[in-house]
């Protein structure tokens, strides 16, 4: 009977790999430390997502400042993707590789960019919050959270200004501004409630200080951003039904629209290199 061939390290390599990403269409699996990774995934994921949405106004923009600008705040939000996702696995796996349904971002950074109102809106609420956040991360007893968050809440805080300057001049502006910007609202304020809610993988987190509690910083949020609508002429809306699911893995149909872009080339060329 011939012997079998020995293991060349290239092949254990591969053989890792598999195991830790799994095959091409499927989700990739969570290392040992599943509250720690699912976390890493939210944070990944909302930076990936709503990076992505951005970079639909690149050359769409009312102006070329503008248009730069958006893209450099999606740029950000990507590098930011990049670092989350490589500490939760392979980072471009998890990007280009996942369905849908794997995918644990907040609703509100999935929603259609609308008009530009809508999306400094959307812009605002988030960032505010995202600001907020990378702030208490930056105290993370995980090394890894706490540097790239500490290098985030940097680069967030520019994104956090520049959204509010645009919603007080948009708000504070022409009839039509004001009319955009209060549509806008009306969209995006049924999905804040998602970015302050905590589950039982969360709490656990938060429990060994991996994670910040996002209850914590409500309080200020919502300061700071009727403070924002306050200048802005705008009341803030009124609290409604809140819409959730999006960290458990259940996403609007907007996601699956936006992914089929975002993972066009690597799912049709899955051999190519860059």
């Amino acid at each position: 009977m011939p012997s079998l061939p020995p293991i060349r390290p290239e092949d254990e390599a591969v053989a890792e790999k598999v195991r830790l990403h799994g095959a091409f269409d499927a989700p990739a699996e969570l290392p040992h430390d599943p509250a720690r990774t699912e976390y890493l995934l939210r944070l990944g994921d909302d930076a990936l997502i709503l990076g992505q949405r951005l970079s639909e106004w690149c050359g769409h923009a009312p102006s070329v400042e503008v248009d730069l600008s958006l893209a450099n705040l999606s740029l950000d939000l990507i590098g930011q993707a990049t670092l989350f996702l490589g500490e939760a696995g392979d980072a471009d796996q998890l990007a280009f590789k996942r369905d849908v349904l794997d995918f644990r971002n907040c609703w509100l950074v999935e929603q259609p960019n609308g008009d530009f109102a809508r999306t400094m809106v959307r812009h605002l609420l988030f960032s505010t919050w995202q600001h907020l956040l990378y702030q208490r991360l930056s105290a993370s007893t995980d090394p890894a959270i706490a540097g790239i968050a500490a290098k985030g809440a940097k680069e967030i805080a520019y994104h956090r200004e520049l959204a509010a300057e645009w919603v007080v001049r948009l708000g504070d502006g022409t009839e039509e501004s004001r009319a955009r910007t209060l549509d806008g609202l009306g969209w995006c304020w049924r999905f804040v409630p998602e970015l302050f809610e905590v589950d039982e993988q969360l709490a656990d987190a938060i429990a060994r200080g991996i994670a910040a509690d996002p209850r914590e910083i409500e309080p200020e949020w919502r300061s700071s951003i009727g403070a924002v609508l306050g200048e802005a002429t705008l009341e803030v809306p009124a609290d409604t039904r809140p819409i959730l699911g999006g960290r458990r893995g259940h996403h609007s149909e907007h996601l699956g629209h936006l992914l089929a872009i975002m993972q066009y080339l690597p799912r049709t060329y899955p051999d190519a290199n860059w």
